[in-house]
């Protein structure tokens, strides 16, 4: 399989989360309570789908191939910059999780760090998908030589066939889609 085409075509899910997340944190906006259940769905699918699943490919396989291989430039890009951003979505993530956590205890002003967080998670995503999709994957296929891209695809299919094993993408898929039809 050709491991970029499935990260862009993982970044289309991750996107439909993105509107998932955007439209329930317009609803804490306008007051609703709180659905817990779905915030933790929604996070599960970042954590689990979006980092373990998909940047774990990106960081294991074709990140490290250009960092490896890409001298300068590549370690840039990588380290400075789409690592950093990894992580930054990750703390989102975690002030997302502990602002849900302190409105469960009683704190109504963590509702403005739910929305904050999530949304910030939201636009931080959706533009680090754009960077990758129309930055850092075209650099990859131009300059990673040819057996290296073969490389990080021979990975990815055993990456994949693991996964596919054990239920990971269908799972995920799965939850996106109910949450898509009940927020969008």
């Amino acid at each position: 399989m050709n491991s970029i085409e499935l990260m862009v075509y993982e970044h289309t899910n991750i996107i439909r989360m993105l509107g998932v997340v955007r439209a329930a944190s317009a609803q804490v906006m306008k007051g609703d309570p709180i659905n817990y259940d779905d915030f933790d769905q929604m996070i599960d699918f970042i954590a689990n789908y979006a980092d373990v699943h998909h940047h774990g490919k990106e960081e294991k396989f074709l990140f490290k191939e250009m960092v490896d291989h890409l001298g300068k430039m590549g370690t840039n890009l990588i380290s400075h910059g789409m690592l950093v951003e990894h992580d930054w979505g990750r703390l989102f993530i975690a002030e997302l999780k502990a602002a849900l956590l302190r409105v469960q205890d009683g704190d109504d002003e963590s509702r403005l760090d739910v929305i904050a967080n999530a949304i910030g998670y939201a636009n931080h995503l959706a533009r680090h998908i754009a960077k990758e999709d129309t930055v850092v994957y075209p650099f990859a296929k131009k300059q990673l030589a040819p057996e290296i891209l073969a490389q990080i695809n021979a990975q990815t299919d055993v990456f994949e066939a693991e996964a596919d094993q054990q239920g990971i993408p269908a799972y995920y898929l799965n939850i996106l889609e109910a949450l898509e039809s009940k927020y969008q």
